[in-house]
């Protein structure tokens, strides 16, 4: 979880294969009315994102019956987006990437092949409610490389299981 730009997506790649377990890109799962208002700057409500967090939901429930694992890249910026997450799998482990504004920044303004603009950062921070530790939570600072973040979180797995 993290704001766009964080590098959800990559280690949450990294991580998937280290555990040998699905991968799902979050924003593959939004619908294209949510696409096209990020697309044009304008960003998510929560209304907006109600129905994004329960396909999501459904999506870890569904690996969670099968017995199996998934990682799930996606913002979760709220507390009240990773409870609905959670609800599906109460155990869930969060992997926050955490960023300085301007990193961030620089990042997205070097991606190209990505529907949200650089202006809804700001509003990604001003959303941004930072996990508390009875999230099941795991902070990483972005300047780790996502191979180190990835082994750092499966060695902090490894330790708890």
């Amino acid at each position: 979880m993290g704001v766009s730009g964080s590098g959800k997506s990559t280690v949450a790649r990294l991580l998937a294969g280290a555990l040998g377990v699905d991968f799902a890109e979050g924003d593959d799962f939004h619908s294209a009315a949510n696409v096209a208002k990020m697309r044009s700057g304008t960003p998510l409500s929560d209304a907006d994102r109600q129905t994004w967090l329960e396909i999501l939901a459904r999506r870890m429930g569904e690996a969670r019956r099968r017995g199996a694992g998934l990682v799930l890249s996606c913002s979760a910026l709220k507390r009240s987006y990773r409870d609905l997450l959670r609800a599906a799998v109460p155990d869930m482990q969060l992997v926050h990437l955490r960023g300085d504004f301007e990193t961030v920044q620089s990042r997205l303004a070097a991606r190209t092949a990505h529907y949200m603009p650089s202006s809804l950062l700001q509003s990604q921070f001003a959303d941004l409610e930072v996990p508390g530790h009875d999230e099941g939570v795991h902070e990483f600072t972005i300047l780790q490389s996502p191979r180190q973040i990835a082994e750092a979180f499966c060695n902090q797995l490894a330790a708890t299981t």
